[in-house]
Parts: C-alpha cells; sequence; structure tokens
C-alpha cells in the first residue's frame, strides 16, 4: 500500500507541477506578447510623428513647388516634341510622288479611322477603349498637322 501510495503522489507532484510551470510559461509569453504589441504601437507613432514632420519640412521648404515646377518643365518637353514631330511630316522631300504619297497618307487614314469607328457604333452601339485610342491618335495626327500648317508651324 506504502508502494502505490507513493507511486501516485509522485505522479500526482509530476502533474502537478507540470500544470504549475505550463502556466507560468503561458502568464510570461502573454505578458511579453502584451509588451511588444505596445512596442510596436510605440514605433508606429513615433514614425508616423517623424513622417508628418518631414511632410511639413518638405513643403517649408518648398519641395512642393519644385515637383510642379518639374511636371510643368515634363509637359512642356512632350509638347515640344508632339509638335517637331508634326512639322516634320509637313516636310516637302522635293520628290513628286513621295510627297503626294505623305499627303494622301493623313487624309485617307482619317478617313478609314471614321468609317470604322462609324461601323462599330453601328455595329455595337459604342466604341471599346483600343478603338477611342487608336481613332483618337489618328484624327488628332491628322488635325494637329492640319491647325499647325494653317498657322505655318
Amino acid at each position: 500500500m506504502s508502494g502505490l501510495l507513493a507511486f501516485l503522489s509522485g505522479s500526482i507532484f509530476r502533474m502537478m507541477w507540470g500544470e504549475i510551470a505550463t502556466f507560468i510559461t503561458k502568464y510570461q509569453d502573454h505578458k511579453h506578447e502584451l509588451e511588444f504589441t505596445k512596442l510596436q504601437g510605440d514605433i508606429a507613432k513615433t514614425t508616423h510623428a517623424n513622417n508628418l514632420e518631414a511632410l511639413k519640412l518638405q513643403h517649408d521648404l518648398g519641395i512642393e513647388h519644385i515637383y510642379v515646377q518639374q511636371e510643368v518643365a515634363t509637359d512642356a518637353g512632350e509638347l515640344d516634341a508632339w509638335v517637331s514631330t508634326v512639322k516634320g511630316l509637313s516636310v516637302s522631300t522635293g520628290t513628286g510622288w513621295i510627297d503626294k504619297w505623305n499627303q494622301s497618307i493623313r487624309p485617307a487614314v482619317a478617313t478609314l479611322a471614321m468609317v470604322a469607328l462609324v461601323v462599330e457604333i453601328f455595329l455595337l452601339g459604342h466604341l471599346t477603349d483600343f478603338h477611342h485610342e487608336v481613332f483618337g491618335a489618328a484624327l488628332g495626327l491628322f488635325l494637329a498637322d492640319r491647325a499647325l500648317s494653317k498657322r505655318g508651324k
């Protein structure tokens, strides 16, 4: 009987100690997670405050003004490139048949674009995005060339 009692009390002690150790470990893990979460929150607050301060400083230094000037310069460069491209299309080569060919291409493309536009609207009832872009580019090239050549550009 004492052997059975020693066996059971030894097993119970070991079981109780295992449960107590598990409880303490879970308590420590939970406490660690809470501290870690609080630390992450503090880091996020500090980062946000630093970002706001940096944005204010950039605004004060006129960084936004510089970005706007850069966009304006880029847009002006793109417009100049477009104008020079259109000018290049209307330059005479001096060979009659080549000049006639060049003069007939733009009206032919514009006419084809208009016919395709009408047919597509008739068949589908609307234009697809792709055709908006293609027809817009074709008509823009033709109309821009005509408008600029009338103004001597």
